[in-house]
């Protein structure tokens, strides 16, 4: 199966794990010259806080492809692609991070969403909710979990 194109999404839980992110999406994509689109998803409150930390004063005059990237994350993942030879275009968008990204596979018309997402348990994940999970359930496409260990380990 050919993937034509492949949805990395990330949020404000990924940037301690960039490089595996884009060690997995490099290992996918790049043999078969997949288009990747790396999604970074911001709540509304996100995108207020990273504008400001950002220094834009006025958040009219960007969109929220812009703030992406400029975002930390993405650019740390953008150089691992640059240094791969990898085809990729930077989304932002705001709202709830799994629908946002479940909307962009669907509109991208993705052959694969890779999220990241930590070892928890049940009852955790009942507690607080797992946007992986979320996206898994609901995405158009196959998804790829990078999981972190419960114990902070790659």
């Amino acid at each position: 199966m050919a993937l034509d194109t492949l949805l990395l999404a990330v949020g404000p839980g990924d940037s301690d794990r960039t490089d595996q992110l884009a060690r997995t999406v490099v290992d996918i994509a790049g043999p078969g010259g997949t288009t990747v689109v790396l999604l970074h998803v911001f709540t509304q409150e996100e995108y207020d806080s990273a504008t400001n930390n950002l220094g834009i004063d006025d958040a009219s005059e960007v969109t929220a492809d812009d703030v992406a990237r400029r975002h930390g994350t993405v650019r740390s993942i953008s150089k691992t692609f640059e240094e791969d030879g990898i085809d990729y275009e930077i989304r932002g968008a705001i709202g709830t991070h799994a629908d946002e990204i479940v909307r962009l596979a669907t509109d991208t018309d993705s052959d694969l969403v890779v999220v990241g997402g930590r070892g928890r348990s049940p009852a955790g994940k009942a507690v607080f909710g797992s946007t992986a999970q979320e996206v898994i359930l609901a995405a158009p496409c196959p998804v790829t979990l990078v999981r972190n260990d419960q114990n902070g380990h790659s």
